[in-house]
């Protein structure tokens, strides 16, 4: 069939039409049609430019399209084959053999066939040659496309980057072109990666290492990586990675001391009895290096736990940190690199969740190198059952972000295609993928048996010829380097890491270097008797009626909704009234912290007005919608207040969060659940890294988390921030945990975070029906001659006529103390516990000492009894008996009926007052 008779089939008026439309804006016009007007312009060359839709009309007219322009649009069809599917006939894997892909790129395909190799096609010029054989263009499109190289970019929609990459594409065929010493430095950065592993092996046999090799040539990669990097401006490189080669990682390229890995793989003992450390491949590293230029860089390794690409949201936050910190108007300077497993990268959703993140405003990170060690196997799965996709990398389309597969065996290759990541990464801000094919040597560790479950594979892979010995020989070849250069640098290395083992074991004990602590100056680590002391909060009154008249004047030449107007305006008649709402003393916190230098950011889904209206920290014109922020409006402010609302993301908003927060101890970082119920969906980096970051690595954090709680009878999903699951993370110094009744309180707690000088997560169970209960309210005066009070005794009783001590935390006070004054009972006394970790005993010895006549105890919470705070001071407070007011064990923290849920409320208060009510 004549490949171009649909040419035939339409009017002529159309294809001038549609031809126009192409020289006009080729993006505009199908693909299919694109490709074929590109070729039109080869084979129109001879014609008049001005005149060519006219003469593609007549030509299209006649019905008859010559057998050399025919030929033309086949070439130009097969080089549109080549870029688009060229990276699925690669040479790419080291140990298996591709999968068969249909159609193939054979010449019978595009209607050509080897009769036409020898004839000169114009469609070379859309190679950047000049006319050339087809045979030639066969070359180039081979070399470019379908050697240890793939790659994929043609799905990308600007045509600008995807002629970027074309031109950098052709350059030399997209083969490495490295000189001798270039080629001896892989050498020797693989016989690093190699030896490493060796030594390890034979010296802590059956011990788990989660070894590099297979992927070994990604140390040579990342150092070239580093090298080139540096010289295009970058000074900070921040690195997230699981534990698969991870030690070579430390040591070759972080410079971290063998000794010190040595020390950890004998299982001696930490320097400090705080710390209990975590196992050696989760351990981090800050370093300086300089490289061979002589620039120093900043080279960070992120510490991270067994669950795999939680790093990769922390990283991100990190990045951020650093450069809106030291490079705000240039991220460029800062490059995160995130290293991935094959298995997790495909079926981890986070990796969506921050792929997502890349270009969004409040998380961007001016492009990630994204690196997938590809060990073509997940723990014992392979890969057929590990993804639908065709790659693992396919993520990476989300972004339109372009994907380079390499063979791991051929280290120029590699290094090759992380400097084409680089130099795309630098050029454009963009993410950009490598996946990295080699294989895992080992089982999932060393002691694992992998042939129980590949046995073929791993048939292969004992008999496959490490990358350091495959290049060795190629250089031996080509007469670069000689078989005495390689013992030599062999036993070398060898003798380094001997004399390491040897002076490390004169050590007792093993010393872990804070990660990044090159950003905590002046920052202690303190136990909970420490965090139980006081903190000056105060601020004075002239500078809070400042902050006040900024953050309750909308600009007068903008229109604003009537709402708008009124909730911004109320703030001064509520201050100046004595009755400060939670939003307005949340706002003064915020703006006393940047009056006194301190950065705020303020992270979650619908923060900038907050889910409940209360905050409106971002408002917006009527008619335009700009965005005005009255908080960077403060004439004396020292510090800068950013707010973003996120997408709909808690994992890897909550990870990027806490990322950031570990790189600017002196910025205020708060995350906000929607409904703190939502929290449970970044479990993973609250248990991993929130509540024992410090117990583990020896990092500080001072990341806040607003979680809206309280019992309103809006379901099951939007009651309970599950308090008790953070309470039952609690341990010794590791976090605060509050749950405050007065606005007042909340301010203090938020500026008591920046004031002190240490850091500790902070999760705040936050109120949704207080923020506009008229009693929920503060004073001026408690504002700014005030400070955090952990407990908050009854002033309003006569201590002597008290009968009945009542504890409870948050929103239920108020229920109760409606309840009390219908019922007229003087004899019940209500204490709030304000903060629950660390909870404040010798506060509550003393309150509890002022009631002389008390004798019965409570303790009230609106939670069912299996959740809440119930078990948690069960296990903690044993200064008196007391008794249990709450629903019954539940298996979902509300009902779904508002009657029956307010039912089962309002007996949980009768308890309060009713002893023979107890369950």
């Amino acid at each position: 069939m004549d490949r171009f008779s649909f040419l035939n089939a339409a009017h002529t008026e159309f294809f001038a039409q549609l031809y126009e439309q192409y020289v006009d804006n080729p993006d505009s016009v199908e693909p299919s049609w694109r490709a074929f007007f590109q070729g039109f312009d080869f084979g129109m060359e001879t014609y008049n430019e001005e005149n060519a839709g006219a003469q593609f009309a007549n030509y299209a007219e006649n019905g008859v399209v010559s057998e050399k322009l025919q030929k033309e649009f086949n070439v130009l069809k097969l080089i549109e084959g080549y870029r688009t599917r060229g990276h699925l006939f690669t040479q790419t894997n080291p140990v298996r053999d591709r999968r068969t892909y249909e159609p193939t790129l054979d010449l019978v395909n595009f209607g050509l066939s080897d009769a036409d190799l020898d004839t000169v096609f114009d469609a070379a010029k859309l190679l950047g040659k000049q006319p050339s054989t087809l045979k030639d263009i066969l070359t180039h499109l081979k070399n470019v496309y379908c050697q240890h190289i793939g790659i994929e970019y043609m799905y990308m929609r600007k045509p600008e980057v995807i002629q970027w990459v074309q031109n950098r594409l052709n350059i030399n065929d997209n083969l490495p072109n490295f000189d001798a010493n270039q080629k001896k430095h892989i050498l020797d950065k693989l016989n690093e990666a190699v030896s490493f592993e060796n030594f390890l092996h034979t010296k802590y046999v059956g011990q788990k290492r989660f070894s590099l090799e297979g992927g070994e040539s990604i140390i040579p990669a990342l150092d070239s990586l580093i090298e080139a990097a540096a010289e295009k401006g970058v000074e900070h490189f921040v690195m997230g990675m699981a534990h698969r080669g991870r030690l070579n990682v430390l040591a070759n390229i972080f410079g971290k001391n063998t000794q010190d890995i040595f020390s950890e793989f004998d299982g001696k003992d930490y320097d400090k009895e705080y710390f209990d450390g975590d196992v050696k491949y989760h351990l981090g590293l800050t370093s300086e290096r300089t490289t061979d230029s002589g620039k120093k860089i900043n080279l960070n390794l992120a510490p991270n736990p067994s669950h795999l690409e939680t790093v990769g949201a922390v990283i991100e936050g990190i990045t951020r940190a650093k450069q809106d910190r030291h490079f705000p108007n240039d991220f460029s300077k800062v490059l995160p690199i995130a290293v991935h497993g094959d298995a997790a990268v495909a079926g981890q959703g986070i990796v969506y969740e921050i792929v997502q993140m890349a270009q969004l405003d409040g998380y961007k990170t001016g492009g990630t190198i994204h690196i997938v060690i590809n060990n073509q196997v997940g723990f014992t799965t392979n890969y057929q059952d590990a993804r639908s996709s065709t790659y693992c990398t396919d993520i990476a389309k989300v972004t339109l972000s372009p994907v380079l597969h390499v063979n791991a065996d051929d280290a120029e290759a590699v290094v090759h295609a992380m400097l084409f990541a680089l130099d795309f990464r630098m050029e454009f801000g963009r993410d950009v993928f490598i996946d990295l094919l080699g294989y895992r040597k080992y089982g999932h560790n060393e002691g694992d048996e992998p042939r129980f479950t590949q046995p073929v594979l791993y048939k292969i892979i004992a008999r496959h010829k490490n990358p350091r010995d495959i290049y060795a020989e190629k250089l031996i070849v080509d007469g670069i380097v000689d078989q005495a250069y390689l013992t030599k640098i062999e036993n070398e290395y060898k003798e380094r890491l001997d004399e390491n083992l040897q002076e490390s074991r004169k050590k007792s004990l093993t010393i872990i270097k804070p990660f990044m602590q090159d950003e905590w100056n002046g920052f202690e680590q303190v136990s909970d008797d420490v965090m139980l002391q006081k903190v000056d909060t105060k601020f004075t009154k002239k500078q809070l009626d400042e902050i006040l008249e900024v953050v309750s004047s909308l600009p007068s030449d903008k229109k604003f909704i009537n709402k708008i107007s009124k909730i911004v305006t109320d703030r001064k008649t509520m201050y100046d009234n004595n009755a400060i709402d939670w939003g307005t003393a949340e706002t003064l916190a915020y703006g006393s912290l940047l009056y006194e230098g301190y950065d705020i950011r303020v992270s979650g889904q619908d923060v900038e007005r907050g889910t409940f209206s209360h905050r409106h920290a971002v408002v917006k014109v009527e008619d335009s919608e700009e965005e005005v922020i009255l908080l960077n409006n403060l004439k004396n402010s020292k510090g800068r207040f950013q707010i973003y609302n996120s997408l709909l993301s808690e994992y890897g908003v909550l990870g990027f969060d806490y990322g950031y927060a570990l790189a600017a101890p002196k910025t205020l970082t708060i995350w906000e659940a929607q409904f703190g119920d939502f929290s449970n969906g970044c479990q993973i980096m609250l248990d991993q890294y929130i509540s024992c970051g410090e117990d583990k690595w020896n990092n500080q954090n001072g990341i806040v988390l607003l979680l809206p709680h309280g019992y309103e009878g809006q379901g099951a999903e939007h009651s309970s921030a599950r308090m008790e699951r953070y309470l039952q993370l609690c341990a010794r110094h590791n976090m605060y945990v509050a749950d405050c009744t007065t606005p007042a309180n909340f301010y203090h707690l938020l500026r008591r975070q920046m004031k002190t000088n240490f850091r500790k997560p902070l999760v705040v169970f936050s109120p949704k029906s207080l923020l506009r209960h008229p009693l929920c309210i503060s004073t001026q005066e408690e504002l700014y001659n005030g400070q955090f009070q952990e407990t908050i005794d009854d002033i309003t009783v006569d201590k002597k006529k008290v009968k009945t001590v009542v504890f409870c935390t948050g929103k239920f006070y108020y229920d109760i103390l409606a309840e009390r004054g219908n019922l007229e009972r003087n004899d019940v006394a209500l204490v709030r516990i304000e903060q629950l970790f660390p909870l404040p005993v010798a506060q509550l010895k003393a309150i509890i000492a002022s009631y002389p006549n008390a004798d019965d105890f409570v303790w009230a919470q609106e939670e069912p009894k299996n959740m809440g705070a119930y078990s948690y001071m069960l296990m903690n407070f044993d200064l008196v008996k007391w008794r249990l007011a709450s629903l019954k064990a539940y298996a979902a923290p509300a009902a779904g009926s508002s009657t029956r849920d307010r039912r089962r409320h309002a007996d949980a208060i009768r308890m309060v007052f009713d002893k023979n009510l107890f369950r």
